[in-house]
């Protein structure tokens, strides 16, 4: 066994071992992201605090906020989520999409997950104890079921796909546990992907994001971004800092808050009303994305370095194998994992992609078929 290993090392292409051991050295600068919902230590404050509502201004770009406000905050509720036996908690925001049913993030709840206890605070006051019905760490998206109550009023979907940048929007939630909480501001960009919170293994992608101005902090995820008619139109993830020459995050909003678009969340949380889970497709293929430099000095195309194949995963079965380099994705140049994991998060299992790869200088062409995650 040991001969054919050394026989194996000796026929691998001379890019593979530069690419493993060089591809993992880059160090990501820029902005740093910052979840926008985890503040254990508010749990108290926010089921004990009263509804505060604040704007900088009655109107905000042509948009009433006081009449957004006084239709949505009934939709809108305070989550307190504890871990088993008290250990850890998070606090954040949630919307009434159906009558019991409460759309949020995966990051506000994930604490209670195994064991904990979740419970939501009604803008009229009035505390209930949730279950969480299922959850998404993929798409950072969980659902809560909630005994229906006549202070909880479901808020009304809008349509992401028609937000335009510059439209005037309002958030709603709880930042800092501050229940009731109103911030106004504008659509700064829209169809942004963000790398979304860790869980264990994995990470969210948040896709075809809605950028904004509006004021979010620690505490609003899972709430409500709204247009002038108090349509839902986004799920408040994340929040942006700047990070200080000591490499520590400013705190408090700096203009730059990212939204999970609702027509995605919506289509999440029927999945998980309806089955208790989300079924998502999967490539069974690792990647590595290959630096200029290091494709100039081996002669080999840009793309992405397959460094393992999923043994009868889509890939596979597509003729893919380690030491191959995927140069393209659905007709576009395969730069980063990202590409693949967008895909992951809106294409259904069964969807063909194109992918081009290079074997040994030789490039081929295959249509692989999604299959669902095992």
């Amino acid at each position: 066994m040991r001969a054919r290993a050394e026989r194996d090392a000796r026929q691998r292409p001379r890019y593979a071992t530069a690419v493993n051991t060089r591809l993992r050295l880059g160090v990501a600068g820029g902005v740093l992201l910052v979840l926008a919902g985890v503040v254990g230590a508010l749990i108290g404050n926010a089921l004990n605090s009263p509804a505060t509502s604040s704007t900088g201004a009655n109107t905000a770009g042509g948009c009433s906020v006081t009449s957004v406000a006084n239709k949505v905050l009934p939709s809108v509720v305070t989550i307190a989520a504890t871990g088993a036996g008290g250990g850890g908690g998070s606090t954040g925001s949630g919307s009434a999409i159906r009558p019991d049913y409460i759309l949020t993030n995966n990051h506000v709840i994930a604490v209670a997950a195994h064991g904990g206890s979740v419970h939501v605070l009604f803008s009229g006051g009035q505390t209930e104890p949730a279950t969480i019905v299922g959850r998404d760490p993929l798409t950072d998206l969980a659902v809560l079921r909630v005994r229906p109550s006549s202070e909880l009023r479901r808020i009304e979907l809008g349509n992401s796909k028609s937000v335009q940048v510059g439209e005037p929007v309002v958030a709603v939630g709880a930042p800092l546990g501050l229940s009731g909480t109103v911030t106004a501001g504008i659509v700064s960009a829209v169809d942004r992907t963000i790398q979304g919170p860790d869980e264990q293994d994995s990470s969210a992608l948040i896709v075809s994001a809605v950028q904004t101005d509006a004021a979010i902090n620690p505490g609003n995820s899972g709430g409500a971004l709204v247009n002038c008619d108090g349509q839902l139109i986004g799920v408040p993830t994340l929040s942006a800092g700047v990070p200080s020459k000591s490499g520590e995050v400013a705190g408090g909003s700096v203009g730059l808050g990212f939204a999970i678009p609702v027509t995605l969340a919506s289509s999440i949380a029927n999945e998980i009303i309806d089955t208790g889970r989300v079924r998502h497709a999967y490539f069974g293929v690792q990647t590595v994305p290959i630096p200029p430099a290091v494709a100039k000095e081996h002669g080999v195309s840009l793309g992405l370095y397959v460094v393992a194949v999923t043994p009868n995963g889509p890939a596979a079965r597509a003729g893919l194998a380690a030491d191959d380099i995927i140069t393209t994705v659905g007709g576009q140049p395969a730069r980063s994992n990202v590409q693949l994991q967008e895909l992951t998060v809106t294409k259904q299992p069964g969807a063909v992609v194109e992918v081009g790869y290079e074997r040994n200088g030789q490039k081929h062409q295959a249509k692989l078929t999604l299959a669902a995650q095992p």
